[in-house]
């Protein structure tokens, strides 16, 4: 397990912070239209719902790109290594 993990496993007034911050930052306009356009993407290349595996992910020339969900959504895990798509 990660430290970030470890720590709010272990310090439940940081994680309680944490969760709401994250709640409060998932619902604003901006974080809706992003998953609001990648979901539709994914409807319209017709691999939405239908357990591929695939993810539509955003390009850093602000394309769409589809490719694996745990490539994508490992991206800027540990350490913030960025994969130039």
């Amino acid at each position: 397990m990660r430290k970030t993990a470890t720590y709010y496993r272990s310090n439940p007034k940081a994680r309680k912070a944490k969760k709401e911050y994250d709640t409060k930052y998932h619902k604003t306009a901006k974080r809706r239209a992003y998953r609001s356009e990648l979901n539709k993407e994914n409807r319209r290349r017709g691999t939405y719902g239908n357990g591929d595996g695939k993810d539509v992910s955003h390009t850093k020339k602000g394309g769409t790109v589809l490719e694996k969900q745990s490539t994508n959504r490992a991206r800027q895990g540990s350490g913030k290594r960025s994969k130039k798509k």
